[in-house]
């Protein structure tokens, strides 16, 4: 398999990683470094979302290190890493919101629809993230409904799943903490809460 034109090598883009950090330890002023006495994390919130790098989860709502949790799979789907990373979130670090955050042009919803579409289903891990999403094709309608109107349906069904979990059962009852949904629009910045 070829690289992709324009795409780093792996040693190229392993030292572009290494480059930023450097210029980030040089840098004056670092905004939201943890202080060397203040080491206990004290996030409010656990923000699911996709691994899409174009949206850039802490950058999206202007928090710095320790505000907010982040856990990221490709089209938020829930796999066992993923309900642990959330479930430690809640239990250790008392977060009081769970925000679940699809996005406009989800490349792994767009999977899922045309995979509804051909009948064809990838296998292996990527078929698992296919399949947790195909349900909402189904609910959206049909093959032909657009994908946003699919991932805003795959992240309703997301939050009710959360909602349901054992784990957050009380805290929701009591209010402590609440699950929302929320979707990123690329075209303006904006999340719209769902």
């Amino acid at each position: 398999m070829s690289p992709s034109v324009g795409r780093p090598s792996p040693d190229e883009a392993l030292a572009r990683l290494r480059a930023g950090n450097f210029r980030f330890t040089l840098s004056g002023s670092r905004p939201g470094l943890v202080p060397a006495g203040d080491r206990q994390p004290r996030p409010y919130a656990v923000i699911v979302g996709c691994i899409d790098a174009r949206v850039p989860v802490e950058a999206v709502f202007e928090q710095g290190v320790g505000a907010v949790c982040v856990v990221r799979s490709a089209g938020h789907t829930l796999d066992r890493a993923v309900v642990g990373s959330i479930d430690f979130a809640v239990t250790e670090l008392k977060v009081s919101l769970v925000v679940v955050l699809g996005h406009q042009d989800c490349l792994a919803v767009g999977a899922a629809i045309e995979s509804v579409r051909t009948g064809r289903r990838p296998i292996g891990p990527r078929g698992f993230l296919v399949e947790e999403i195909i349900p909402a094709v189904s609910e959206a309608g049909s093959t032909g409904a657009g994908l946003d109107l699919v991932a805003r349906v795959h992240v309703r069904r997301t939050v009710a799943r959360l909602k349901q979990a054992d784990y957050l059962a009380e805290g929701i009852a009591a209010r402590r903490i609440d699950v929302v949904g929320a979707v990123y629009r690329m075209d303006n910045g904006q999340v719209e809460v769902l």
